[in-house]
């Protein structure tokens, strides 16, 4: 495997200089902070990237206090209290994006959400004691016993919480193979998950960087080279 500083100098030099790249990783995540996070938010967080998935990202912010009022400030215990007759009218509800798939899958979530919560003390509570070095393992979770929490949108929903979390963009995975890992262009299976799970982990020891920042290395060492306003637009930090 390419040493990781290598990939670094090469992010750095794309981008004008080891300052400015450092200025575009964002702060360090603290995944134990996230036994303090609420359950309403860890299901607005939830709710968010599963509306975002497949959609333009600035119009479900633009809307997303509409969606807080909505669905009721996202209290699970509150939705779950619901009739049916609540859910069949969101689907003609102008304040959100109607899309009665995605409605139904924060009522699934909101179940999701209390159900870890009452055996873990809290949602933010479990995020925090799964161990960091296991995401690939936190992702199959969501997967198996969320609503619609697969694939990126489980990665998305751990940056967004932030979890230390890495994504797979195709930036990245490019990176990863152009390093020496064997992996396929578009990394889905558990194998290749495991070897991307297995290189950030050893990367992360030897650099003792978070891998939210090992993520964004990555990307901006290969593919596009996107102007710095660019990306802090996109990443909002």
């Amino acid at each position: 495997m390419l040493d990781f500083q290598q990939i670094r100098a090469r992010a750095a030099k794309r981008k004008g200089g080891d300052a400015i790249l450092a200025s575009l990783l964002g702060a360090a995540p603290d995944n134990t902070a996230l036994a303090r996070t609420p359950d309403d938010r860890v299901l607005s967080t939830m709710a968010e990237r599963v509306f975002a998935a497949g959609f333009v990202w600035s119009v479900i912010e633009q809307k997303w206090p509409g969606f807080e009022e909505a669905f009721l400030g996202f209290e699970p215990k509150r939705l779950l209290f619901q009739p049916d007759d609540f859910w069949h009218d969101l689907a003609s509800d102008k304040r959100i994006v109607r899309n009665p798939q995605k409605i139904r899958s924060v009522r699934e979530n909101a179940a999701f959400v209390e159900r870890v919560s009452n055996e873990h003390g809290s949602f933010g509570r479990f995020l925090a004691a799964w161990p960091a070095d296991d995401q690939v393992g936190l992702m199959a979770y969501f997967a198996k016993n969320g609503s619609r929490l697969g694939g990126n949108t489980g990665q998305y929903l751990l940056r967004w919480l932030e979890w230390d979390a890495f994504i797979i963009s195709k930036d990245m995975s490019a990176a990863l193979r152009d390093a020496g890992l064997d992996i396929a262009e578009n990394p889905t299976s558990k194998r290749d998950l495991d070897k991307i799970q297995t290189q950030i982990n050893s990367w992360a020891t030897q650099t003792g960087l978070p891998r939210k920042h090992i993520s964004r290395i990555l990307s901006m060492s290969i593919g596009e080279n996107h102007a710095p306003e660019t990306i802090r637009e996109y990443t909002g930090e």
